[in-house]
């Protein structure tokens, strides 16, 4: 079934009698071609891109629990591409381009809006950095810009310029950054990558793998045993967890990284604003919550919740950038489990393992890296190679000293 306004209309007149399930619910099959863990945006991203540009039609997705029930649906929903390093900024960009023709590939409204994002400025030094980005970005093809302190003024007139600590001098912006629905990306991916006979296997636990001479030959799960040619893992920040029953240790620490949303508001923010001084990001929600997040709680957990002092910590950065969010109530928060790489960057690479293949270590970039790291992804299970973008993102680089430490702070997850 196609959507469209007609549709729509169709169905209201009919009583709503009309729509199918967005995706089926299939047994697993004794074995596939290709078999991905993780039935996170990530891990569904890739399936689709296997399905419609790599013509693999035997591909399963394994999930745990539901569909959306991970890092998808519980992040706060930003997309840009403002990198530095030249081993991030073309993967993000080309991300970026993805996100932009993202509905019309699935059909599916994702609520893709492009209403900008700022990275604030608040001393010489940082401006100087920013600038720098800025020319980074604009050698990788995206787009950057760079406002002195009277043109953030007019755009976003009730920040707290004058801050005797934080005072704003200018921002970085990029305007084709902005926010998708999480939760309709999950959707719509699931939906187009069924379309295209792929499996989506929901409350599907992987428990083991089969390895047989060194190569991975299928899983064990809590639905039975599954053979496959090829195997996936895309699982965030389960990896550790996940890819130790195959022997491995991996570079990664599992976070909690918490975001919130306020209670619903008249418009007040254009776009996406970061301070410059602080870990604290903010945009506006159709529904009119502010949805905002900061730093991870600093300690290694698999919680999908939080705790107190990063919400204090989060509150105060946004009330030292706009002081007037004093007096909104704080709706909910919630937590997603970060798999922290040991530079910042992530990894899509085969493994010692013939046959088995890992995507994970996506830090803070997991949502908005969603299109390109499936299709980079789906491109090295299907070719056996790295895609283009993808080439600097290997799991020895820790080993050869080629890290992409973006924000060169070292190898210290807790600072990412």
């Amino acid at each position: 079934m196609r959507y469209s306004g007609f549709r729509v209309i169709k169905e209201a007149l009919t009583g709503h009698k009309g729509w199918l399930p967005a995706w089926r619910d299939p047994d697993p099959q004794p074995d596939y071609d290709i078999v991905i863990i993780g039935g996170g945006g990530h891990g569904l991203a890739t399936a689709h891109y296997l399905a419609k540009v790599y013509g693999q039609a035997r591909v399963a997705v394994l999930e745990k629990g539901w569909i959306g029930g991970g890092n998808v649906g519980r992040n706060t929903t930003i997309i840009r591409s403002n990198y530095m390093l030249d081993g991030n900024e073309p993967f993000y960009e080309f991300s970026l381009k993805l996100w932009e023709g993202l509905e019309q590939d699935l059909n599916y409204n994702a609520m893709v809006s492009q209403r900008g994002i700022i990275n604030l400025i608040h001393s010489d030094a940082q401006r100087d950095a920013f600038i720098r980005r800025g020319n980074a970005m604009m050698l990788n093809g995206a787009d950057a810009e760079y406002l002195d302190e009277a043109a953030v003024r007019r755009e976003y007139p009730f920040l707290d310029f004058d801050n005797a600590r934080f005072p704003i001098k200018g921002g970085l912006a990029q305007r084709r950054g902005g926010t998708v629905r999480h939760d309709a990306v999950a959707w719509g991916y699931a939906r187009a990558a069924d379309s295209r006979g792929v499996d989506i296997i929901q409350n599907c636990e992987v428990t083991g793998f089969r390895i047989e001479d060194g190569r991975c030959t299928g899983v064990e799960t809590s639905r039975g045993c599954i053979g496959a040619g090829k195997v996936g893992c895309a699982v965030a920040g389960n990896s550790s967890r996940l890819m130790a029953m195959a022997g491995m240790r991996l570079p990664i620490e599992s976070h909690v990284l918490q975001a919130f949303v306020s209670e619903g508001l008249k418009p007040v923010l254009p776009g996406v604003i970061t301070f410059g001084a602080g870990h604290f990001y903010v945009s506006q929600s159709d529904k009119g919550g502010l949805v905002f997040g900061g730093d991870i709680d600093g300690y290694n957990s698999y919680a999908q919740r939080g705790n107190l002092p990063v919400v204090e910590d989060v509150c105060e950065g946004g009330m030292a950038l706009m002081p007037m969010i004093g007096r909104a109530r704080l709706l909910r928060m919630w937590g997603g489990i970060m798999d922290m790489s040991m530079d910042g960057s992530p990894i899509i690479d085969r493994t010692h393992i013939d046959g088995l293949y890992f995507n994970g270590g996506w830090c803070y970039g997991g949502f908005k890296a969603t299109p390109a790291s499936g299709y980079a992804f789906a491109h090295l299970l299907a070719t056996d190679t790295p895609h283009e973008i993808a080439t600097a993102y290997r799991l020895d680089r820790f080993r050869t000293g080629h890290m992409i430490d973006e924000k060169g702070m070292g190898n210290q997850p807790n600072l990412h």
